[in-house]
């Protein structure tokens, strides 16, 4: 019998595990471009990365409905895939995550992904830092809905089990924060992605952290809470 319950850390993919915004701002630009549409600025690609790729489309792109969003985003798809199978995605992980993913291993903590990334894509991505096996649940936003849904966060706590009193989600954008809070979970917002501190506070975020030990230092006191 375990003497302490299992504890569940919930990372975000893009602008939290990995600097992945030169990637997607090539591929945004690329299938805006392809359907003649004028291009978004970095930082607006930035300010929607997280949702769900047909929503973030309508938000960069307002005049677009829902149908065409879905073809657009296709065309986003295809050209990030293109960019890898050309060695064009630079995705590095952030300073200290995996040192992160070390020091919560050890403390006995499983932990999970929760991302706007498909299947396919996180999957990719991980590998490139032979990080897969270190998640033990892989929520994407083709299988799940997409945040700030909870849908993702519900499936994770029941694959692995755990309940929302001993999970954490953590993220760099509001989206994140607000999956979170709508699963009844905590959140810690990290500083180095593209929403600003004072908006993942506002958003509900328990503490916003600025480094990655920081950041163990975090999620390990939420266990002795």
């Amino acid at each position: 019998m375990r003497d302490t319950p299992l504890r569940l850390a919930v990372f975000d993919c893009d602008g939290t595990l990995v600097d992945s915004q030169h990637s997607i701002v090539a591929s945004m630009h690329a299938a805006f471009a392809h359907h003649g549409f004028d291009l978004p600025s970095a930082e607006t690609v930035r300010r929607v990365v997280g949702l769900p790729l047909d929503v973030a489309i309508r938000r960069l792109a307002p005049d677009v409905d829902e149908a065409f969003s879905l073809e657009v985003s296709e065309t986003y798809k295809a050209s990030f895939f293109q960019l890898r199978q050309a060695g064009g995605v630079v995705e590095p992980l952030f300073d200290g995550i995996e040192a992160v993913l070390d020091s919560l291993d050890k403390a006995g903590w499983l932990m999970g992904v929760a991302t706007g990334k498909s299947q396919r894509g996180l999957v990719a991505t991980l590998n490139q830092h032979n990080l897969l096996r270190r998640f033990v649940t892989h929520q994407t936003a083709d299988i799940a809905q997409g945040k700030p849904h909870p849908d993702m966060m519900f499936k994770a706590m029941t694959e692995t089990g755990v309940l929302a009193l001993h999970t954490v989600m953590i993220g760099d954008t509001t989206f994140d924060i607000e999956m979170a809070k709508n699963a009844g979970v905590q959140s810690i917002g990290v500083a180095w992605g593209y929403h600003e501190r004072t908006e993942l506070l506002d958003a509900g975020a328990t503490c916003v952290v600025s480094t990655a030990d920081e950041l163990t230092e975090a999620v390990l006191a939420m266990a002795q809470d």
